[in-house]
């Protein structure tokens, strides 16, 4: 079993930054390809950003690509979301979830085993 922890989120205004954190406990979190998504009030829970175990290969959802960047330090069993250049529209939930460890850089929910309870952030206009 792996639990994972989000903390970062909060409300901050259009165009700043945060830097979301997801830490796990349980298992070491090299064998997982780790996840971001988001959900935003009425909406389905959707991929944001994926990053392989190895730290080589990511993916964005292209909402985000430029502004938001994933990374890991395996040592800490932490896996990091820098938000840049946040909008409105980025207002949501964001969870932290690990993949199935036969994939690299899934993009879909069946794709991912262990979920965070996710955190909030809140972009202001």
């Amino acid at each position: 079993q792996v639990q994972l922890v989000e903390s970062g989120g909060g409300l901050v205004q259009a165009g700043s930054s945060r830097r979301l954190s997801c830490v796990a406990s349980g298992r070491t979190l090299i064998f997982y390809p780790m996840g971001w998504f988001r959900q935003a009030p009425g909406k389905e829970r959707e991929f944001v950003s994926v990053i392989s175990q190895s730290g080589r290969s990511t993916e964005y959802v292209d909402s985000v690509k430029g502004r938001f960047t994933i990374s890991r330090d395996n040592a800490k069993n932490t896996v990091y979301l820098q938000t840049n250049s946040l909008k409105p529209e980025d207002t949501a939930v964001y969870y932290c979830a690990a993949g199935r460890p036969d994939l690299t850089t899934p993009t879909t929910r069946d794709t991912y085993s262990y979920w965070g309870q996710g955190t909030q952030v809140t972009v202001s206009s």
